[in-house]
């Protein structure tokens, strides 16, 4: 969504409403999890985006504050089956702390030209989540993709229910990492039609990337611990 003003006017309060801010390294110990989900409060950041495993940590930490949780499902590689999506997103969602819930499509589908299995693989996991008022952010993987892949991938995400279509995972090794692009936004926001949000994800590091996005109309940004600081204008 266009926003009402240039994001270089916005506050630091009106700029971390678009982050979502990734504490996902699997290597991470708890003391990691913690100051860096404690960040992400401080900095006033829409979400946590959080592996599962630290659930109950980021739900402890969270609680009472302006900032929610993110978990991801079938992270990263997107590859169980339809079964164990909705199985993993129901177990998550019935918690009832859940804001929102970042699932992988099956990318090798998506190369495959398998549009229609997505959409119903997508569709599953979306009533689930939906059933609990959680919102779904659909992970294409773009930098595994042709820019005729992320559209069709993205059209077929949105006609299953998504909230959200979303760039990267910020895990992929199968190829150079361009993540969130301007032109790679642009796409998921054609292909959206104003049907379901974008949140790019995946390279956002500067300062003048981020705002540059937020003009362009993104909805929501998955940005590093690292980053937040520094394209929220608080660190160079």
């Amino acid at each position: 969504m266009k926003p009402t003003k240039k994001a270089a006017e916005m506050t630091v309060k009106e700029l971390a409403a678009y982050i979502d801010q990734s504490v996902l390294k699997p290597e991470f110990t708890e003391e990691d999890v913690r100051k860096y989900i404690q960040e992400g409060v401080d900095f006033g950041c829409k979400t946590v985006c959080i592996n599962p495993a630290w659930l109950d940590v980021a739900a402890e930490m969270t609680k009472g504050t302006d900032t929610h949780i993110c978990v991801v499902c079938d992270f990263p590689f997107g590859l169980s089956t339809t079964e164990s999506k909705v199985t993993q997103a129901e177990m998550y969602c019935k918690r009832g702390d859940i804001f929102e819930l970042d699932v992988v499509a099956n990318y090798g589908w998506i190369r495959s030209g398998r549009y229609d299995d997505v959409e119903k693989d997508i569709r599953a996991v979306c009533e689930v989540c939906h059933k609990y008022g959680t919102a779904v952010k659909v992970i294409l993987e773009t930098d595994a993709l042709t820019p005729e892949q992320i559209t069709e991938g993205a059209k077929a995400v949105v006609r299953a229910g998504a909230d959200f279509v979303k760039s990267s995972t910020g895990f992929y090794t199968g190829g150079p990492c361009v993540g969130a692009t301007t032109e790679v936004v642009q796409l998921m926001m054609d292909a959206a039609e104003g049907k379901a949000k974008v949140k790019g994800s995946g390279c956002i590091r500067t300062r003048e990337h981020f705002l540059e996005l937020i003009d362009m109309g993104i909805d929501r940004m998955g940005i590093g611990y690292k980053s937040t600081p520094v394209v929220l204008g608080l660190k160079k």
